[in-house]
């Protein structure tokens, strides 16, 4: 019998000791025989938590200096990883036991895979008998063709039951960073997360570049994972609010084709300003809410030159037109709402 792939699971992680140990215990439990787990400590400086992670069978801790974000604490772990598979996985979750073993089949039967994301479920919910998908990441990622992410089984924020209505799997855009699977020699390939995202749809970006270099992202539901949600920031903040605009705009200018780029960026910037007069309603921290807005449009164009360097790398890779890749996706469901 040929030996299993080998996977590592890197976590990053800040702060919360007490939410890493109860994802430790629930990977414990995990079939799946050749995996090991990296905890990369993002700049804290917590009392024990070398101690708490030698608990674990295979498991490792790597301490950062500093606070680089989920990008460059998971981007670090790659580094220090010589697996055939990685898992990028939020601490704040649990797990079926057969959650990985469903995903690297998979990952066999296609040599294409560049990402694989699990069904993820609210863990508030789970834990109460309910199966209700969770908001980041559910049943699967997908996009609009002006670059608005959504999820089967989530849109904007209504979150659907999980009565097995996506249980086919599928081609999905991006694979959330909740539990996103992905074969450690495609993320080297294409450089990883791109760190000055910080937080926030990096993992989106990084499956996109995936789809432009023609890997395959898709949805595995019989592989589980459920998610505690908002245990980094909450939804709704300012800050949430900067880094998701700022994020999803240079997402666009990196990865759309030139052609895409002369109709959906005038959209954009209509609905940007659109975004920003909605939030002075939203009390309270009107000021805060659409200042982040604005401050999300000024660091994008202040950083428009690095943008566009980091541009041409990414379309130097391209061999999918965009017409294959939004083939499935809806014009805006902005205006659909």
């Amino acid at each position: 019998m040929a030996s299993l792939p080998s996977v590592e699971i890197i976590i990053p992680h800040f702060k919360r000791r007490d939410m890493l140990e109860r994802c430790l215990d629930s990977l414990e439990k995990t079939s799946y025989p050749s995996m090991s787990i990296l905890v990369v400590d993002n700049g804290g400086s917590q009392a024990g938590l070398v101690f708490l992670v030698k608990r674990y069978r295979n498991a490792r801790l790597l301490r950062l200096p500093e606070n680089r974000g989920y990008a460059g604490g998971c981007n670090e772990g790659l580094k220090h990883s010589s697996a055939e598979y990685v898992v990028f996985m939020n601490d704040d979750t649990e797990h079926d036991p057969l959650w990985l073993d469903a995903l690297v089949h998979a990952a066999l039967e296609d040599k294409g895979t560049g990402a694989l994301q699990p069904k993820i479920l609210s863990l508030k919910n789970y834990k109460k008998g309910k199966k209700v998908f969770d908001y980041a990441g559910a049943a699967g990622g997908m996009i609009d063709r002006l670059g608005y992410p959504w999820c089967l089984g989530r849109t904007f924020s209504t979150i659907e039951a999980d009565r097995g209505q996506y249980d086919g799997g599928q081609e999905i855009f991006w694979a959330s960073g909740v539990a996103m699977f992905v074969k450690r020699s495609v993320a080297e390939e294409l450089g990883g997360f791109d760190e000055d995202f910080f937080m926030q749809m990096e993992e989106i970006d990084l499956s996109w570049r995936m789809k432009l270099a023609g890997y395959h992202v898709r949805s595995v539901p019989s592989s589980v994972v459920m998610h505690e949600g908002g245990a980094s920031l909450q939804g709704g903040t300012a800050e949430k609010i900067y880094f998701n605009h700022r994020n999803n705009v240079t997402m666009i200018l990196k990865n759309r084709s030139l052609a895409g780029l002369l109709w959906v960026v005038p959209l954009r910037l209509l609905l940007e300003v659109a975004a920003l007069l909605f939030y002075l309603t939203q009390f309270p921290g009107v000021l805060k809410k659409s200042g982040a807005v604005c401050r999300a449009l000024i660091d994008n164009v202040r950083k428009l030159s690095l943008t566009i360097k980091k541009r041409h790398k990414v379309q130097a890779m391209r061999i999918v037109g965009d017409r294959d890749i939004f083939r499935h996706s809806p014009i805006s469901l902005v205006a659909r709402r």
